[in-house]
Parts: C-alpha cells; structure tokens; sequence
C-alpha cells in the first residue's frame, strides 16, 4: 500500500467527514488519491448498510420543514438502531438534511423518491452512505410526507420534545383571513394528534375492514346477550370507539369541553369564515 502524508489524510478527514484512520486506509488502497479514497469511504457504508440489513432501527429523529411561504410541509424520519447514535451531532445533522430533501422532493410520499432527490447535485442516498460509514450502524429512513396547498387553508405541524414524534395536519378554510386566525390552533391540533393518536379524521375516513374488525371484537364481548339485544349493543360499542378515535370527536387536548371540530369551527367563526380538517399524518420512531 502507498504511504500518505499526515495533510492529504486531514484532507481527506474534512471532505468525509470519516476518522483519520477510515481515511489513511482508504488512501493507503487508492494509492493516495482523494477521488478513489472518497469512493472506497462510500463503498464501506454500503458494505455496512448490507452486513446490517436484518437489524431493526427503533430509534431515530424525526425532523419537519416549512417553504417561506407556508404552503408546503415536509415531515421525515431517520432512524437507528441505537439511541447513542441518534443523539450523535453527525446523525442529527443528516436528519436536519433529510428534512430539506423531502421538503424538495417532487413527489408527497415515498421513500425511493426521497433517496434519488438531489440538492447541489448530490442524492440523498450518498448522504446516507456516508453517515452509515461514519456510525457502523443500519441507519435508513422510515416515514416520508409532504403537504402542499393549493387553496386557501393552513398547515399545522409539530414535533415532540425528544424528536421521536411528530403530527401534520391539513386544514381548508374559506378565506386568508380564517388561515391567519387559525394558524395556532392548527399547531394545537397537531400536538392533539401527537398526543391521542386518532385513527381517522371522522368515521368516513376509517378503513372499512378495520371497523368490520372492530364489530367482530365488539360482538364477541357481547356473545350469550339476548339475540334482539346484541345489534344495539355492538351499535353502540362501535360509535363509542368511532367517538374516541375520530379526530373532529375528540375532547380537545387544551379545552375537553369541546370537540376539535367544536373548537375549530369557533375559530374560524369569530374570524367570518368555516374550517375544516381534510388531513393528517403522524410519525413515530419505532
């Protein structure tokens, strides 16, 4: 192997950002050329990202972006297989760029649109590579959304203190005026969703074979009832469920004497005009 000097390895060490022996090696196979040392550096973090690909990544961060103007929203997480490494500076900054790729990204969902999406010429996939090389552990992104507006409305966003969480929610509103009043209750209702995990916006938005599951479990609790009686019973257990797991149900967060459609439409009232929540994701690690 070629003998590199001191100068072209701290060289080296500042353009990857690997450790000074990572890039000693790596200049000592490529005979000390920069270009072909970058190369070897990429290579090890795919090597390690194969070797590990059966290991589960339960922690991570999760990270949101915001356009200037408001009206697109990106939220994205990239996970780890140890918290050590998620609280690492080099991890955190991947993720902090993971959020300005998706918020460039052309398409809304989708991890394969994310790792191809470049910024200054450069795939998110190669940012990726190198923090694997840099940690030796699985790192790979896990939930990817965007929101984009293109009428009138809001879009709320919120992300727990310890960055394993995180809520989108989408709401339309009849004018300018009712999205600037509402823009801090669309915060609230994010952290809402954050805190309670709804299932759903409303009952029209559950998944039929979830709620058909729902009533079987619901019916086999109630199974040696009187047969005229059961019906009414599971009625009544699923509107229960569909109360406590809707959204626009829920006793809002900040104030239980209200719904979150209560408290919206209050809202968007006193400022002369009508709300209403068309969407929401929300992202955990693990």
């Amino acid at each position: 192997m070629a003998e590199v000097n001191a100068a072209v390895v701290v060289k080296l060490r500042k353009m990857s950002g690997q450790g000074m022996m990572d890039c000693k090696k790596a200049l000592e196979e490529s005979g000390g050329d920069l270009e072909k040392a970058m190369e070897l550096l990429r290579k090890k973090g795919l090597a390690t990202l194969a070797k590990r690909a059966d290991r589960e990544t339960t922690e991570g961060r999760v990270v949101c972006k915001r356009s200037g103007d408001g009206k697109t929203v990106a939220m994205v997480s990239l996970c780890s297989e140890t918290d050590f490494v998620s609280r690492n500076d080099d991890f955190i900054a991947a993720a902090e760029k993971l959020g300005e790729y998706a918020l460039a990204c052309k398409a809304d969902s989708g991890v394969d649109a994310l790792t191809t999406t470049s910024l200054g010429g450069k795939p998110y996939a190669d940012v990726l590579t190198e923090i694997v090389s840099k940690t030796g552990e699985k790192i790979e992104i896990g939930d990817f959304a965007r929101y984009s507006l293109s009428g009138s409305g809001v879009i709320g966003s919120y992300v727990h203190f310890n960055h394993k969480v995180g809520t989108m929610v989408q709401i339309e509103t009849s004018g300018d005026a009712v999205s600037a009043a509402i823009q801090p209750l669309a915060t609230d209702i994010a952290m809402h969703v954050t805190a309670l995990k709804p299932i759903a916006v409303d009952k029209d938005g559950v998944d039929p074979e979830f709620l058909r599951k729902e009533r079987e479990i619901a019916a086999e609790q109630v199974k040696g009832k009187p047969a005229n009686m059961i019906d009414k019973i599971v009625d009544g257990k699923i509107a229960k469920f569909l109360k406590e797991n809707c959204l626009v149900d829920q006793p809002f967060v900040k104030d239980d004497t209200k719904s979150v459609a209560q408290t919206l439409s209050d809202v968007a009232k006193a400022a002369g005009g009508t709300a209403k929540i068309r969407r929401f994701v929300r992202i955990e690690i693990g």
